[in-house]
């Protein structure tokens, strides 16, 4: 049996006078009288935002501050969003200096750029001072260079020192990610040490968050983790190195962030120890970093497949109008190029009107075809579940799915074409073509996915350009290629 004596007494004076009744007096509201707008995002509710608005215009501070007063820094963020480039401003010179700072590390994109360019530099060091060191570098990472410096002049050396370090690191990798505070113990220190060293920490000196210990051997080598779980219901004479975790998961400072959340999400882990060239311990990363780091490789994936970015709806017309028109300046080339196809077959179009009509089937299901399976592919290769050891057995699968599709929507379009024309000929002709596109629609929607991540080039931005211009020049060029042959 475990005794008092054996284990840490943390604040236990009142365990023995108090009941799980009396801890839940007044946490539960009366029935009937739950806020009817419970568990909704009243910050964004029109009424809520109407009021910020018109503080904003009345130059109204005590106002705007007791509006936002209570709400999450989430939330905060969430409201800087919907509000106009000018509102934002406004409201950000109101009430900046009383919001918590971790507000600036829920900004994104635009928002974020019109919030920091209203704000002083001393305003936002001192926010810096007070969040975790990956918080502050993704603030500091996206201010201009002279708003930078000014923000880092006005730390203290160690400060400094430490995020110049981060910012040093290639973006979007681990280093960047990583809070360089952190806890880490040697393994032949007792539980019961332990505990004592983390009482003793300074609250500046210790992350604000952290759920496991790194154990580390003298040259400050991971070896090993210790649930903060673990360390509490353990004796106090227990070893470190008798009740850790051995061969940590650790990541290098310069792994990329999308790998990092691959291995997070892969062997669930909760945090991780950075390490640098020399294998020493220099960060840490959590599973609260890795959640943003997911949705935003999520999103930036699904928003490049068609050209955008997930700063659309806050950036300037001006900037939209020119990211997007380059997108569709390229799509417009492959157009071309189809159509150039299709004029090569212009004696067969007047020849036979029917063509023109039935042709736009067979390049619209290979576009279709191809996306579905281009969008398999660019999944894949970011997960990691098609790599060069089974890209031949996907390949394979791929072609038979597009086989097999492509003579079941075959059958369908002959028995159209027959019907709609009464000719047995053009159906067989719009029969063959489509199948042939189906084919190559599936085996382009996994092969060149594969060919430009193969050459480091983003499969997920540039592959649906070359997926549809493939599609559509060979739909047009077989049916209308087929058609020349057999049927004029």
């Amino acid at each position: 049996m475990t005794t008092p004596e054996d284990r840490d007494d943390l604040t236990t004076s009142d365990r023995a006078s108090s009941t799980p009744e009396d801890n839940m007096q007044g946490t539960t509201p009366d029935a009937g009288q739950q806020d009817p707008n419970y568990g909704m995002d009243i910050h964004l509710q029109p009424d809520f935002v109407r009021a910020i608005v018109d503080a904003i215009q009345a130059d109204d501070t005590d106002t705007a501050r007791a509006l936002v007063a209570d709400l999450h820094v989430a939330d905060i963020a969430d409201l800087f969003e919907v509000l106009s480039s000018e509102e934002r401003r406004s409201l950000a010179r109101l009430v900046a200096d009383a919001l918590d700072p971790n507000f600036l590390s829920e900004l994104e994109g635009a928002a974020f750029d019109d919030v920091v360019k209203v704000i002083s530099p001393s305003i936002i060091a001192d926010a810096v001072k007070q969040l975790d060191t990956d918080d502050a570098v993704y603030i500091l990472e996206d201010l201009n260079a002279e708003s930078q410096q000014k923000v880092l002049h006005a730390l203290t050396r160690e400060d400094r020192t430490a995020l110049e370090e981060g910012l040093a690191f290639p973006e979007d990798s681990a280093g960047r990610l990583m809070q360089r505070h952190l806890v880490a113990v040697p393994e032949f220190w007792s539980i019961g040490q332990t505990i004592d060293f983390l009482r003793a920490q300074e609250v500046d000196q210790s992350p604000n968050d952290f759920y496991e210990l790194i154990v580390v051997d003298p040259a400050y080598r991971p070896i090993g983790t210790v649930p903060l779980s673990r360390v509490l219901s353990c004796k106090r004479p227990m070893r470190i190195k008798d009740v850790m975790n051995p061969d940590p998961h650790i990541m290098h400072v310069t792994t990329d962030q999308e790998e990092v959340a691959r291995q997070f999400a892969k062997y669930h882990l909760i945090s991780a120890g950075v390490v640098n060239d020399y294998g020493r311990l220099v960060g840490v990363i959590t599973v609260d970093d890795i959640v943003g780091v997911i949705e935003d490789e999520a999103q930036e994936d699904i928003l490049a497949l068609a050209g955008v970015s997930e700063g659309d709806v806050n950036v300037s017309i001006r900037d939209v109008s020119r990211t997007r028109f380059i997108w569709l300046f390229v799509n417009m080339g492959t157009a071309v190029l189809a159509s150039l196809v299709i004029g090569l077959f212009d004696a067969t179009l007047e020849a036979m009107v029917a063509l023109a009509v039935l042709m736009p089937i067979v390049a619209s299901m290979g576009g279709n075809a191809g996306t579905q399976t281009m969008a398999v592919a660019v999944r894949a290769l970011a997960t990691k579940e098609l790599s060069p050891a089974n890209a031949m057995r996907i390949v394979n699968k791929e072609l038979i799915v597009a086989l097999i599709n492509g003579v079941g929507l075959a059958i369908v379009v002959a028995i159209v074409g027959m019907i709609w024309f009464g000719d047995i000929l053009l159906s067989l002709v719009l029969a063959t073509a489509m199948i042939i596109n189906m084919v190559v629609a599936g085996l382009s929607g996994i092969m060149v996915p594969m060919i430009l991540d193969r050459f480091g080039v983003d499969p997920a931005v540039a592959s649906s350009v070359f997926v549809t211009t493939i599609t559509d020049v060979v739909g047009f060029f077989a049916f209308l290629g087929l058609a020349a042959l057999v049927l004029v």
